[in-house]
């Protein structure tokens, strides 16, 4: 399986932290429909501060283009972005909008 790693900031506000993790908490179904459906075999996401680090391990099925296409025709999937860039803030740097950024290994061990 082949792992991927990503990072991205939350809005600096305890509540809004506290709600974004909330909802991580009771992940809607069609999400993790979704998730799955696009080759994602295992999905962590973990939180220091405001900056978040996901880690995907994926199949062979996987690729970050079909996953983009199959989110743009799900109407829960938008609405699921939607709700969670109220909590989000992209990174500095990068174009508006984007949200999730694809980090590179460095070390290995």
């Amino acid at each position: 399986m082949k792992r991927y790693c990503l990072t991205l900031d939350l809005k600096d506000d305890p509540t809004l932290i506290a709600e974004y993790e909330a909802h991580h908490r009771q992940v809607w179904p069609e999400i993790q429909a979704s998730i799955k459906g696009a080759g994602i075999r295992h999905m962590e996401i973990y939180r220091w501060g405001n900056r978040l680090f996901m880690i995907m391990e994926v199949d062979e099925s996987f690729s970050f283009e079909k996953k983009t296409a199959m989110d743009a025709s799900n109407p829960k999937v938008q609405e699921w972005e939607e709700l969670m860039w109220k909590y989000q803030q992209a990174l500095p740097g990068v174009a508006a909008g984007e949200k999730w950024q694809l980090m590179e290994r460095i070390f290995a061990l």
